[in-house]
């Protein structure tokens, strides 16, 4: 039984245990329905078994050994991929200017941590792709990496996946921007399936509730013990539900469909605005910049003018982010309001 039938089967027992709203008494109306879900690990329910079964249907989606529900984010699957591969006083390679929870998850795990820098791309303000010859990995035990950057910057990760075995480094990626590579051939190439560790957001670009995540392994170590020393004995099975459903949707003819519909919709876009300049390799991420006109200038304009809010900016230009949920109406704003400035 998948968790979302099993959340939703009507229960004919009589619990005197936690939660102890008891699926009745809702604090919070608006979130009547979240209440009506939300279940312990009682017999009566057994969730974890079809929590596993859940999490083995998904590597089977991903072609991966595990895949692994998170409800803690991005974060608690970086600080688990480490803990899981290092041991105390090991090195591990990571960029100077990395998301905080790759230096946390180094600290976490008692290892030293060695630092790498990125080449800046100062015609747009952004940092560029890692590439093996920028990185030295003698004597390090593993390598994390961001790709794609928030900007949307891909990094080669085969080529990296290649200087991490011959150096028998484990490779981990922070793909938390890149949920939706997996499916569609329109979008760059997933890490899934190369390298050891990939880390996905379902809510940044996926259409998942924050702050659901993923965690695939493609190598020989189980990364369960790991979450379990970072991760609560209580979950939030809703959540956890939730992400089951959103990887179903994301793989179903449905899914596949609307998000082609989104890459031909921003495609369209890029092609029919003229007076901004785009860039970036993830066409999900509408990085744009205006000539007489910094970064910061061009967002504020969008903001105070237009009503429209970007996702990052910098002193150059503006990244406009755009998920599964983005509409074809709201495109349309975009591309009117483009046409304007």
């Amino acid at each position: 039984m998948s968790l979302v039938k099993l959340l939703r089967r009507k229960n004919k027992k009589l619990l005197f245990t936690t939660p102890s709203h008891s699926q009745k008494f809702f604090i919070f109306h608006k979130f009547r329905q979240f209440y009506k879900y939300d279940i312990s690990e009682t017999d009566a329910y057994d969730p974890q078994t079809a929590l596993q079964k859940a999490q083995e249907q998904a590597a089977k989606i991903y072609g991966t050994k595990y895949t692994y529900f998170l409800t803690n984010g991005s974060t608690s699957g970086i600080i688990a991929s480490v803990l899981a591969c290092t041991n105390n006083g090991d090195k591990v390679l990571i960029w100077n200017n990395a998301h905080p929870s790759h230096i946390n998850a180094v600290k976490l795990a008692g290892c030293e941590p060695v630092f790498y820098e990125l080449p800046f791309i100062k015609d747009w303000g952004i940092h560029g792709k890692i590439t093996p010859d920028l990185i030295d990995i003698k004597g390090v035990k593993a390598v994390i990496i961001t790709s794609p950057g928030y900007e949307g910057i891909v990094s080669d990760v085969k080529a990296l996946k290649k200087v991490c075995e011959k150096n028998n480094a484990y490779l981990i990626v922070d793909e938390a921007h890149g949920a939706l590579y997996p499916f569609s051939k329109k979008l760059p190439e997933s890490a899934v399936k190369i390298a050891d560790f990939t880390i996905q957001s379902l809510h940044k670009t996926a259409g998942g509730l924050n702050p659901t995540a993923l965690l695939h392994v493609n190598c020989n170590i189980n990364a369960a013990d790991a979450l379990a020393m970072i991760s609560t004995t209580s979950p939030s099975y809703p959540l956890l539900a939730s992400i089951e459903a959103n990887i179903k949707f994301l793989n179903s003819q449905k899914g596949r469909k609307k998000l082609d519909l989104l890459i031909e919709s921003i495609s369209k876009l890029k092609n029919t605005v003229k007076n901004v300049e785009f860039g970036g390799d993830d066409i999900t991420k509408i990085l744009i910049k205006k000539s007489g006109m910094s970064g910061y200038e061009l967002s504020e304009k969008l903001y105070n003018e237009f009503n429209i809010e970007d996702e990052r900016t910098n002193t150059m230009s503006t990244m406009l982010l755009c998920g599964i949920g983005t509409d074809e109406k709201k495109l349309l704003k975009l591309f009117r309001t483009l046409q304007k400035i």
